[in-house]
């Protein structure tokens, strides 16, 4: 990868921590829903960018593919393959996996 390649994820990841701590004390102070459903989908729009980012050419690797499977597990610990099988084209690809 190239210095500006490694600076650029550096910076999306550092904007998605800073995004999710705004989640966290948002739901603290129990801001309304409507706000946090717009934190919720910048969150998932900027995972989004940093894993097109990593799945692309010329970062394209293993190793990208291993930074994407931590991005998801630290943001989105909780899911259960249970809450994915809920939609049917979903569940036909996860019964082929």
């Amino acid at each position: 990868m190239k210095k500006v390649e490694v600076l650029k994820l550096i910076d999306l990841v550092e904007e998605i921590k800073k995004l999710d701590d705004l989640i966290t004390q948002s739901r603290k102070k129990k801001t309304s829903d409507f706000v946090l459903n717009q934190y919720e989908a910048k969150k998932l729009k900027m995972i989004g960018s940093i894993i097109s980012e990593l799945a692309n050419p010329p970062i394209q690797s293993m190793e990208s593919y291993l930074l994407i499977q931590k991005i998801l597990n630290k943001y989105y610990p909780n899911i259960d393959n249970g809450d994915l099988a809920s939609d049917s084209d979903v569940s036909k690809i996860i019964a082929v996996i």
